[in-house]
């Protein structure tokens, strides 16, 4: 496909790229999420993002930003385009089990507890309300946030919720061969929960089964005065289901066209029966010349910490495709 499925018309003079950052007890079950060395040390991943990107270097745990298959993080990427663009990104604190190690916003949220043996979120509907906060003080900066996320495990609320909401999702993942029976199984006693509860308010339905990303990011996109734009998958995509079942403004989304041919997702469906608008970006890692990137378009990592919306961001600030390729590549590069 082209490099961008088609080009925004979004008018804006102050771009800002914002992460919102959280953690839930899934990524801790053995299989579910591939973002981390260990299921354990998983929950360490957003921390180990925003300081990559920030920082330019994994400095608290002294990893290299790839996988172990040589697979770049999402994040190098992230990092390549704010440089690229001259962007000072903006990290929010959702909930996390350990504290960032950059500046953050911070919402003063949990970490999501595992969905199956209680409520994920209990306090989803403060923490929306301290989301909408966030929004109006990042509309003083910015009249175009791209919202990204870090939340390992988080395709596997985002069916939960998704699923709750009356969506026929399926959701893509981080691995080359997606644990869909194993996101199955969580999901069906999840929405057994919501539908004994009774509930039918969204923002009920992430307390029950979703996890502190989604009310933040969701209260975010409504606080916020200028153009958003959800950087990401199948979680962001469940921020959309969100704000639609509360009857507020939805957010267009930007992910890779990885993502997209997902076979074993269905996220261009699903995004057409949420009614949410999305563009896809393909930057051709199959012929950028380094086979960790590659691995891309073999199904591996896919997408994460905003990528494909900072890549958008780059184009449409005017930077050429041969310029996003080579920024990409050199960043990757310099971390071999």
């Amino acid at each position: 496909m082209a490099f961008l499925s088609s080009f925004p018309e979004i008018e804006f003079s102050r771009p800002l790229f914002a992460g919102i950052l959280g953690n839930t007890a899934l990524s801790m079950v053995p299989g579910i999420s591939g973002a981390g060395s260990t299921p354990e040390r998983t929950v360490f991943t957003p921390i180990l993002d925003a300081e990559l990107i920030v920082k330019g270097e994994i400095h608290s745990m002294g990893y290299k930003p790839n996988t172990p298959t040589n697979c770049p993080t999402p994040a190098v990427i992230t990092r390549s385009m704010l440089q690229l663009c001259g962007i000072e990104p903006v990290f929010v604190n959702a909930g996390m089990f350990n504290r960032p190690t950059v500046p953050c916003l911070d919402v003063y949220g949990d970490a999501g507890a595992d969905p199956r043996q209680g409520d994920a979120v209990p306090r989803a509907h403060a923490i929306f309300e301290a989301g909408k906060r966030a929004g109006r003080l990042l509309s003083g900066c910015a009249d175009l946030l791209v919202l990204g996320e870090s939340v390992p495990g988080g395709t596997t609320t985002a069916l939960c919720v998704l699923r709750a909401l009356g969506y026929d999702a399926r959701v893509s993942s981080s691995f080359v061969n997606n644990p869909v029976e194993q996101k199955e199984e969580v999901c069906r006693a999840v929405v057994a929960r919501v539908r004994e509860s009774g509930v039918t308010d969204p923002l009920d339905v992430v307390r029950i089964g979703g996890d502190p990303m989604m009310a933040v990011a969701a209260g975010i996109v409504c606080g916020f005065s200028g153009e958003v734009v959800l950087a990401g998958g199948t979680q962001m995509l469940s921020v959309n289901a969100v704000l639609k079942g509360l009857g507020e403004r939805m957010a267009p989304l930007a992910t890779t066209e990885y993502v997209r041919a997902d076979a074993s997702a269905n996220f261009e469906a699903v995004a057409a029966s949420v009614g949410a608008g999305a563009w896809y970006v393909d930057p051709g890692f199959d012929t950028i010349g380094d086979a960790g990137l590659a691995r891309y378009c073999e199904g591996e990592v896919k997408e994460g910490m905003g990528a494909g919306g900072a890549i958008l961001l780059a184009r449409i600030m005017g930077y050429s495709e041969e310029e996003i390729r080579s920024a990409i590549l050199s960043t990757v590069l310099s971390f071999r």
